[in-house]
């Protein structure tokens, strides 16, 4: 009887433990709302950097316009799906234009990202959704950025008042966007940890 109350106990000790660390604040509403924006460039040299940076300027032209009326992730995604064609053409032409042959490649689909921080705020490392704009061997450095909610501003991003709203217009709380504007908490650091591994 002494055992069966004892481990009774144990479950109980642990399921509570276990409820406690779990994400209680919406965190995963996070990787839900948003999709990322992930350029790779040719390689590491100067000049494929410096494309990479131009692309990227390409594509910010052709996307923001496009997603800042959209209310949630799924509209954006099928819009982005839809016009994959216009965005590989901007990218294209400046390839051409820098009297370049490398190719684009894009891909919309879910992809690990590491923690990533931004000018005031932070995301999670996780799986997002993400559209990859892979340039010639894509074996360079990264660029990463929020494409939805539209945050990105070329090498910079929106204000974090701008962020806030675009947040909230999108379907999180404010306690949510607090999440990713005080991820140094290790009490969130332990949350996403166990969501990245959950996912």
């Amino acid at each position: 009887m002494w055992k069966k109350l004892a481990g009774s106990a144990l479950i109980v000790t642990a399921a509570l433990l276990f409820a406690g660390l779990m994400p209680v604040h919406g965190e995963e509403k996070i990787y839900d709302s948003v999709i990322r924006l992930h350029v790779l460039a040719n390689s590491d040299a100067a000049e494929d950097q410096a494309l990479k940076l131009a692309v990227r300027d390409a594509v910010l032209e052709v996307t923001v316009p496009l997603l800042e009326d959209c209310t949630d992730r799924a509209e954006a995604a099928a819009l982005l799906e839809s016009s994959m064609g216009d965005i590989q053409t901007a990218a294209e032409r400046v390839i051409a234009d820098a009297g370049r042959t490398d190719s684009v490649a894009l891909l919309l689909n879910e992809e690990s990202y590491p923690e990533k921080n931004y000018d005031s705020f932070c995301f999670p490392s996780g799986t997002y959704l993400s559209l990859r704009v892979c340039i010639g061997e894509a074996a360079g450095q990264n660029w990463w950025c929020c494409l939805f909610p539209p945050l990105c501003l070329g090498a910079a991003t929106v204000p974090a008042d701008k962020a806030e709203d675009s947040f909230l217009q999108v379907g999180l709380t404010p306690d949510q966007y607090k999440i990713i504007t005080e991820t140094d908490s290790p009490g969130y650091k332990i949350r996403f940890k166990l969501l990245e591994l959950f996912n």
